[in-house]
């Protein structure tokens, strides 16, 4: 990293609030299936709440309030007290616990242990959920994400890769490492690319270039790289962020709302689109559908780190109270701030691309 003492402090502790906020602005709508792109806007144009400059409002119909997921009470706004317990978060924090203690060297396998130390069963979905099953019923890397698992392109390694990125170089291989534990293919290219995404804010001068360094380490080949550089390419041609959904979307269409593709569609036009602006950037990612709080997360953490958390708006970061709930054991009710601070320890610690450390290579034959 070239960013030294208190910029770099700023911005990884922006990361965490970015991605933290993000992910309670998305929560209350994460249905893909029924709170579609049109729904959302038509449920913010009801409270009269666009452009959407905080959390969302609360529900103005029966209808509206029976759709929205439960915990819609601790993330509409005048009602965020903290913030609410989710897999996007709890996996951030299973990642720093994964560097600090077992170095940048870890191995899949060690990723699959600290699972089942940590996190509590039924606080998994998805793919994770079928990995978890796996390692319980003794299956080993990389049988845990191939076998009975229709779930391994779906967006949950992404969701994990932010602490490699905020902890930077090797972030694309060590997000890698940790995806390949319950995904394969696009499900383990979108954890590179989000990774190494989150590590390009730190430095890139513009979105743009970002989202070149972020398609980097991914096949160019894969669906991933050409839907996203598909998305690029359509707002390079001047279309607007809703006609660019629109094409992209039906070009994807039968993926499903929890695939990494089409979500990592809608990350990159909210991106494209926000211009770096945080507010924007994770508006417009929220309002851009399928799964809101996992899409609307990255994206805030990824303004996070451009803009540092001083620069984060008050109606944003204030409701947290520098606190999380967390279903990882030994972290409920942690302070975001501690987050932050042992993130920053681990980001200045050394060249985490020198190898393995002591004691955590992964053994003759085994996916590293």
């Amino acid at each position: 990293m070239t960013l030294l003492g208190t910029s770099l402090a700023d911005r990884v502790h922006g990361g965490w609030l970015g991605r933290i906020a993000g992910n309670m602005l998305g929560k209350p709508v994460e249905r893909g299936e029924v709170w579609t792109r049109g729904r959302i806007d038509g449920y913010l144009r009801a409270a009269d709440a666009l452009p959407l400059t905080d959390y969302l409002p609360g529900p103005v119909t029966g209808a509206d309030r029976d759709a929205l997921r439960p915990e819609w009470r601790q993330c509409v706004r005048g009602r965020v007290h903290g913030s609410c317990r989710d897999d996007d978060i709890d996996y951030a924090i299973l990642g720093l616990d994964l560097l600090e203690t077992h170095g940048f060297g870890f191995s899949t396998e060690q990723v699959g242990d600290l699972w089942l130390r940590r996190l509590p069963y039924l606080q998994t979905f998805t793919a994770e959920r079928v990995a978890y099953r796996n390692l319980a019923n003794g299956l080993r890397p990389p049988l845990t994400a191939t076998c009975d698992n229709p779930c391994q392109e779906w967006i949950g390694a992404l969701i994990r890769a932010d602490i490699h990125g905020w902890t930077h170089p090797g972030a694309p291989d060590r997000a890698r490492r940790d995806a390949v534990l319950s995904h394969t293919g696009n499900g383990v290219y979108g954890a590179m690319f989000a990774a190494a995404l989150i590590s390009s804010a730190f430095t890139a001068p513009t979105v743009r270039r970002a989202l070149d360094a972020a398609l980097a380490p991914v096949p160019a080949s894969s669906r991933l790289a050409r839907t996203v550089r598909r998305v690029i390419s359509l707002c390079d041609a001047g279309l607007s962020w809703e006609d660019t959904l629109d094409t992209v979307m039906a070009e994807t269409a039968g993926l499903g709302w929890i695939h990494t593709v089409p979500n990592a569609a809608v990350l990159t036009a909210g991106l494209l689109f926000g211009g770096g602006d945080f507010t924007r950037t994770i508006a417009l990612t929220v309002r851009g559908g399928l799964d809101t709080d996992s899409n609307g997360a990255t994206a805030g953490s990824f303004a996070g780190v451009l803009a540092g958390a001083r620069a984060i708006p008050a109606q944003r970061k204030d409701p947290l109270q520098d606190t999380v709930r967390s279903a990882v054991f030994g972290f409920d009710g942690i302070r975001i701030s501690e987050l932050a601070d042992r993130t920053l320890r681990l980001a200045e610690s050394g060249d985490p691309g020198a190898g393995p450390l002591p004691g955590t290579a992964a053994p003759a034959g085994y996916p590293s």
